[in-house]
């Protein structure tokens, strides 16, 4: 079988840091089903270069949580950060003007 060489994104490097430094722990050890990834492991590499790529997309294309403009949706629509609008403006030191 060959190497999986699956990129990983800069964004979800601090997961995969995460995720090395949790298998090092025993309780969640315990709870993880090793024998299923392994075996998932051994079909990733087996996979074709296209294949991977492929497999690559859908795994990190479908993300299910919201996305900024969703996020600052609901912050406008929810009221949540509605007490701005009494804060004065801000004004530079050097000439007294809003920023």
């Amino acid at each position: 079988m060959g190497k999986c060489k699956i990129k990983i994104p800069g964004n979800l490097k601090i997961q995969e840091d995460k995720i090395k430094n949790s298998v090092n722990n025993p309780k969640i050890l315990k709870a993880v089903n090793t024998q299923l990834v392994d075996t998932l492991v051994q079909i990733i590499r087996s996979l074709s270069a296209t294949e991977q790529a492929l497999l690559e997309k859908q795994l990190f294309s479908d993300v299910s949580h919201p996305s900024t403009l969703e996020l600052m949706h609901l912050a406008e629509k929810g009221g949540a950060l509605d007490f701005l609008y009494d804060e004065p403006d801000i004004y530079t030191t050097e000439d007294g003007e809003p920023v």
